[in-house]
């Protein structure tokens, strides 16, 4: 087949850039919010000093506190999302998902225990991957399906299927669900649906990277009570 001739134009850098340029300015404007308010409420407990009463002085601390959190938050999430990206094929092996599920489980124990979850698994297969990657992915999506849970306990199903050369993953849940103009938009760097964040925003975004990286798609199909998380992986 001869080349088309768009084949043979050299892509615009700047548009090629764009991408990350975008993710650096919302990663910067992201710590930038945090760090302005433990600047400002530091500076008013240098300014006032003792003359601050006891109920100021324990607020100021709590917004102080509040903002390194988030700080942390953000930096361990641009670690996670710096090594998603560092994943390339000469580190794959052939990978047993349903070892990483029950690792993960155990790992979350707790966290699955205080929301009531349940998750149930069959039989898992063997893939070709980075373990340590395709571990991000599920604790990703299980935390995601604690987090955004309905009123009743947390449901989470972990299913596979083979399809062609392929398996195709589903992790479902019975949670909030998500609109489906923003089926897409959750992949987003930084992108949030809560008005309050608990996390960094880059939780879908490292699970796009990961599975892309490993030659998969992945995508979100919600019927507005529940969401499933669908990926697909080579086989081993």
């Amino acid at each position: 087949m001869s080349p088309r001739k768009e084949d043979n134009v050299s892509p615009d850098p700047n548009t090629a850039d764009r991408p990350v340029s975008e993710f650096l300015l919302r990663a910067c404007h992201d710590l930038r919010t945090p760090l302005r308010s433990v600047r400002a409420q530091a500076e008013l407990l240098l300014r006032d000093g003792l003359t601050t009463d006891t109920s100021d002085f324990e607020k100021r601390l709590g917004f102080i506190r509040d903002g390194a959190k988030r700080i942390e938050q953000l930096a361990d999430g641009l670690v996670s999302y710096a090594w998603a990206l560092d994943n390339s094929g000469n580190q794959f092996q052939h990978t047993k998902t349903d070892v990483l599920v029950r690792a993960i489980l155990a790992r979350l124990q707790g966290e699955l225990r205080d929301a009531g979850a349940q998750v149930t698994y069959g039989e898992l297969p063997r893939v070709l991957g980075n373990p340590d990657r395709l571990m991000q992915v599920f604790e990703n999506l299980l935390r995601n399906a604690i987090q955004f849970r309905g009123t009743e306990p947390p449901l989470i199903r972990i299913a596979a299927e083979k399809q062609g050369g392929e398996w195709l993953f589903a992790i479902s849940d019975n949670g909030s669900g998500v609109e489906a103009a923003y089926l897409e938009s959750i992949f987003r760097p930084f992108e949030r649906l809560s008005a309050r964040p608990s996390g960094p925003g880059l939780g879908l975004t490292i699970c796009r990277t990961i599975i892309e990286r490993h030659g998969g798609r992945i995508w979100a199909e919600s019927n507005g009570a529940g969401t499933t998380f669908l990926f697909t992986l080579p086989t081993a």
